[in-house]
C-alpha cells in the first residue's frame, strides 16, 4: 500500500518537473519568434528618444543604435 502512494507521488512529482520545463522552452521559443516579427523599438522610436534626451539624432547614429541593438538580439 505505501509502496504504491511512494510510485505516485514519485510520478506526480515527475510530471510536474518535465511539464514545467517544457512549458518553458515552448514559451522562450515563442517569444523569440515574437521578438524577431514585432522588434520592441524601431527608427522612429529611437528618433523621438534621442530627441528628448537632447541629442540631435543623425542618421548615421540611428543606423549604429539600431544594428547594435540587433546585434543583441542574435
Amino acid at each position: 500500500m505505501t509502496l504504491g502512494i511512494v510510485w505516485v507521488i514519485i510520478i506526480a512529482l515527475l510530471a510536474l518537473v518535465g511539464g514545467a520545463a517544457l512549458g518553458f522552452f515552448i514559451a522562450r521559443k515563442y517569444m523569440m519568434n515574437y521578438l524577431k516579427k514585432n522588434p520592441p523599438i524601431n527608427e522612429q522610436m529611437l528618433r523621438t528618444l534621442m530627441m528628448q534626451m537632447g541629442q540631435k539624432p543623425s542618421q548615421k547614429k540611428i543606423n549604429q543604435m539600431m544594428r547594435s541593438m540587433n546585434n543583441q538580439m542574435k
